[in-house]
This record gives structure tokens, sequence and C-alpha cells, in this order.
């Protein structure tokens, strides 16, 4: 059966029934794990189990375990890890082995709970005028930096059997408030931002999985590119990104509309999945009936993504560890 064009969380830590039977008949492509479905390794390998039960098969489960702020899974099961930027000043000249470390240990405990797909990592350039809650999630301040530390990242991931989602696409650095709950527009001319916040993602254009931006540059179009057939264009076109692209979480306020319209607004523009984050039942009904199941020309950039997915290299996890906090200087 054909996948819905949708990846949707759950309400808790366990499935309900009614979320089972509604999971079952809606076919989403994927799921995505936050804090509320997480108390323990044991309980989170079976809720990713029952959740690929659901439907049958062995559907990419997703997280957002950047490390820093953005970290879903925590002490005292899981590692704390430095804010991604923290990491690179800490490091120094070693940032690119460091960051490869990171996250090639963030994979191993990914993988072993069940979750095989991380919204990392992030090729957004920081600016002076970047906002709080993104900076220091982010890599570093030019192009050069932010590619070669985003290359290190996914291969940590794929080394751990867990599948990069680049982001936050075409650029969110210049983003002065957060698209939580406001919708960031950036007034810049086009050749700065083809210089600047385009640029890592054209050089990162062979990861399987994108992720979009809700921000809006007027220069190339007036709605946020989530939801902009131009940008979606440019997107592909230009910035050369031809593989798998979600939505950023379709129910952010930087977005306007109900849940329908703006899923619908971001299927039309040249979105290929919509992520919901919420676990509501209602909007989730919502978002389904809306979108449908996935056309062809998805079907098959969803297939090529997850071909992409292999087993864990072996490592010595001790060994890694030790060399992390060797970098860091024991932090």
């Amino acid at each position: 059966m054909v996948s819905g064009a949708y990846i949707f969380g759950c309400a808790g830590t366990s499935l309900s029934a009614e979320e089972r039977k509604f999971f079952a008949d809606s076919r989403p492509w994927g799921f995505i794990l936050f804090a509320r479905n997480i108390t323990d390794p044991a309980q989170l390998r079976r809720l990713t189990s029952d959740l690929r039960d659901s439907l049958g098969w062995d559907a990419p489960i997703l997280i957002d375990q950047e490390g820093g702020r953005v970290q879903r899974m925590g002490p005292p099961h899981w590692r704390q890890y430095l804010p991604a930027l923290d990491q690179v000043a800490a490091t120094g000249a070693h940032a690119e082995r460091a960051m490869y470390l990171r996250n090639r240990l963030i994979a191993s405990e990914l993988h072993a709970v069940g979750i095989d797909v991380n919204c990392a990592p992030l090729a957004d350039v920081i600016r002076p005028e970047s906002h709080p809650v993104l900076r220091n999630r982010c890599y570093g301040s030019d192009v050069d930096t932010v590619v070669t530390l985003c290359r290190a990242c996914a291969q940590g991931f794929i080394d751990g059997g867990v599948l990069p989602v680049l982001k936050h696409i075409p650029g969110y650095g210049r983003a002065v408030v957060d698209g939580h709950k406001d919708l960031p527009t950036v007034d810049i001319p086009r050749v700065e931002l083809d210089a600047v916040d385009f640029a890592p993602f054209k050089q990162l254009a062979d990861l399987p999985m994108g992720m979009t931006a809700h921000i809006v540059f007027p220069c190339i179009d007036d709605k946020p590119a989530t939801t902009s057939a131009v940008m979606m264009q440019m997107i592909r076109d230009e910035i050369g990104f031809t593989n798998l692209i979600m939505t950023d979480d379709i129910s952010m306020e930087a977005l306007s509309g109900t849940i329908a319209e703006r899923s619908r607004a971001s299927l039309d523009a040249g979105c290929d999945l919509v992520l919901y984050c919420n676990g509501d039942m209602a909007e989730m009904k919502v978002v389904a009936e809306t979108c449908g199941p996935q056309q062809s020309d998805t079907q098959s950039r969803a297939d090529a993504a997850l071909k992409h997915r292999k087993s864990p290299t072996e490592i010595d996890i001790s060994a890694l560890e030790d060399e992390l906090s060797a970098l860091i200087g024991g932090m």
C-alpha cells in the first residue's frame, strides 16, 4: 500500500488503541518522537516497535536529537551533549573529528532504541542577528566551516545506521524571531543569499533528506519557503536539492491559516511530506484527509532515501567517548 504524504507523532509513551487503528488506516510514511514519548530505553524500544507494527513495515522513525538544548533523549539514560556551537568552540582545530564522534555516539544511542532518522545537521550560517533560539544549535559563521561540519555530522549518523535530515532549507541563519512563534522575514539582496545562506545547502544537496525553513525572502517571494512554489522550485532547480523534502513542523506559529490550509499549501508548493508533530488526533485526521497518499515522484524520492539506511559499522563506544572527551577538554 502507498504511504500517506505525512509524518505523525503520538501523544504519549505508548500507543492507545485509537492511535494504533488510526495509524493502520491512515498509513503515515513515518513517525517523529519527542520528550513526551520517552521515559527509558526499554519503554522506547517498545514504542518504536509498536509504531512500526501498526503499519506492518520498517517505517522510518525520526527524532530531533541535535544535542544541547534540542535533545529529546537525555540523562540519566542517555548522554548529555554540549550545544553544537559550544562544542565547536571547545574543540577548535579538531572540530571536524569531534563533530563526527559526537554524532556517531548519538547515532548509536538512537539505533539501539529503534530510531533511524535524526533531524540534523543544521546548515544554517550564523549571522550577528541570528535569534538566540537558533544560534548555539548551529556550527559556524562561514560557509566552508558549516559544510565541513555538516558532512562530519551526517557521516557520523550514516555510519551509525541513522539517516540525516538536512535543515533548514534554504537557510534560516538570518532569522531574528523564533519561528515557533512568529514568521521570520529576511529582506536582503538575492546575491548575498546565494553567496552565504543558500551556499551550504547547494554543497550538501546529495544528502538523502531535507527539511524546509518557515521563512520569507521577499526578494524571491512573499510566502514562506514551506508554502512557496517559487521557493521550492528554486530549491530544486538552483540549489539542486532533488531528494526527499519534508516540511518543518506544520503546526508552528510561523505559518498562517488552518492546519488543512498549511498542509495543502505545502504539498502544492512542492514539498514531498508534511511533518505534523503535536500528536493531536483531531488535527492528524485533518492532515491525513487533506494530504492523501504520496504521489509517484514522492514515492520515488522516499524509496531512494530509505535505500541509504544500513547497519551500523562496528566501533568501540568507550574509545569514542574517551576521544571526544579529550578533544573537548574533559568537559
